[in-house]
Formats: structure tokens, sequence, C-alpha cells
């Protein structure tokens, strides 16, 4: 018998008894973005996926192909009718047993859709606020990196941005430099260079990311370059804007007093629509 919200109930009535996702953090994760039944990046989710699992020492099912999970995906895409656009979260862990040392290291996994409105990326130019968020900090390390179920920096983030007004918050590492937003990559613009910071920094590898790093290489005139960022260059910046699959690109039009354009967002807007028509 267990105690759930003041009722006892039998065990087996709940199953986050022993879900190790749930009492570990014991899993990771990718979401994902469909349009018209294609999985966007397919490749870049699936490596990173199974990289993720290597990292945290999960073994990975013979049959857990790219196609297989391309397959699943879009199976409950269609069952839902979100065929046209959608998000989707697949998550994988550790099957239940045992306390920090688990019984198995084979997996399970969840996927859920949502339905989302527009089957292309749109540029949102309305006011965008952020601002440091310093209570918590990411540590430089393979994890931060990855995509786990433990997210609680971006979770008291996101509560701190709600309660001071802020659309987003950035991200500091143990250093004090810049890593990224609490929901993707952040991107910074000064004059004709783009820089981002490394993943050395602890920031996600972002499959945004590399998609917005690949298009901005072929824009003639413009730099494209991986730096250590201090948040005093960002009051510098002409340009700031965060990115992810969901949402592509989406520029920030202020950071303390300093307020930001978003010409090159704009441009790669285009230039992502355009790359993602023709593949």
């Amino acid at each position: 018998m267990i105690n759930f919200n003041g009722n006892i109930v039998e065990q087996e009535e709940n199953i986050l008894t022993q879900n190790r996702a749930f009492l570990y953090g014991d899993g990771v994760f990718e979401t994902l973005k469909i349009i018209n039944s294609k999985i966007l990046f397919l490749e870049d989710h699936y490596f990173r996926l199974m990289a993720s699992m290597r990292v945290v020492r999960m073994e990975i099912p013979m049959n857990f192909t790219m196609e297989y999970l391309e397959e699943q995906v879009l199976k409950v895409v269609k069952e839902n009718g979100f065929s046209a656009s959608a998000r989707a979260r697949i998550t994988v862990f550790r099957k239940d047993g045992g306390l920090y040392l688990p019984k198995t290291n084979e997996v399970s996994f969840l996927i859920h859709t949502t339905a989302l409105e527009n089957t292309s990326y749109v540029l949102n130019t309305a006011p965008y606020e952020v601002d440091l968020y310093k209570d918590f900090y990411v540590t430089k390390q393979l994890l931060s990196s990855i995509k786990t179920t433990n997210k609680l920096i971006n979770v008291t983030g996101s509560i701190f941005a709600h309660e001071n007004g802020l659309d987003n918050c950035i991200l500091v590492n143990d250093t004090k430099n810049v890593v990224e937003v609490l929901q993707g990559n952040l991107f910074m613009v000064m004059g004709k260079k783009l820089i981002t910071p490394p993943i050395s920094e602890g920031c996600l590898n972002g499959v945004m990311r590399k998609q917005i790093l690949a298009l901005a290489k072929k824009i003639e005139g413009i730099e494209v370059s991986e730096e250590i960022i201090s948040p005093f260059d960002l009051q510098k910046a002409d340009e700031l804007f965060l990115t992810n699959v969901i949402t592509g690109i989406q520029p920030i039009s202020k950071y303390r007093k300093k307020e930001f354009t978003n010409s090159l967002a704009h441009l790669l807007v285009q230039k992502l629509n355009e790359s993602i028509s023709e593949n």
C-alpha cells in the first residue's frame, strides 16, 4: 500500500512508485517537430538520442533504429490527427528497479504529441525581454549538453522569469559566462559576426543550433564563430536571438536597458524555411 495525496491505495494503482525517470531523473528525451507527416531533422535527433543513451549507460534495444522510432512517432501523430503540424516528445527511461543503482539498463519509452498552428517557421517580432538567471548555474560537463529529464534549473528559471515579467532568462555557467536560454541556444550578432557559445561551456548540443550555424556560414559577409560570451558582451551586441526546433528563431528585443534589431534573424528564418522545403 502507498499514500497518494492522503489516500491509502494499492501500489499497483500508481505507476510512478517505481518509475526511474520520476524518482531519479533517470531519463533522456528529444522534442521533435513534424510538418506534413515528416519529422524535421530526424537524423540529427536520432543520433543525439543514441549518444545521450550511451552517455548515461542505457542499453539501446536492437529495434531502436531511426526507421522504427520515426514509425512510432508518426503513428501517434496520425492517431491524434496532428499530421499537418505537431510537436512530439519521445522520452526514454530505464526500466523499474533499484535505487541509485538500477537493476537493469534496459529501457522503456513514451511518446506524446500536441498540435501546432503553423506549417512553417514564423518570426515573432513582438517585444521579447530577457535577463540573467543567477540563482543556479549550469556546469561545464557532458551531461549539460544532452537532454535529460532533470531540468530543475529550467523550471526554477521559468518561475523566476514569470515572477519578474520576463519572456525568458539567460543561463550562465559556473565561470559566470553565458551558456543558453531556458528553452534553447543563444546567438549574438556583433557587426557582421554571428557568435554562439561552444558546447564546452555547458550548452545543449541543439539540433536547431546546428542548422543555424550551417545556414549562416552560407550567407555572404557573415562570419560565424563559437566563442565564450560574457554577460557584459550581451550589452554590446546588435542582435540577440534564441533557437530551438519548435520555435525556430525567436528574436530578443530587450536585455536590461539594451534593445536589439532582428535583421539577421529575419534572414535566417527565410533560409531555414527554404532549406526545409528543398529537403
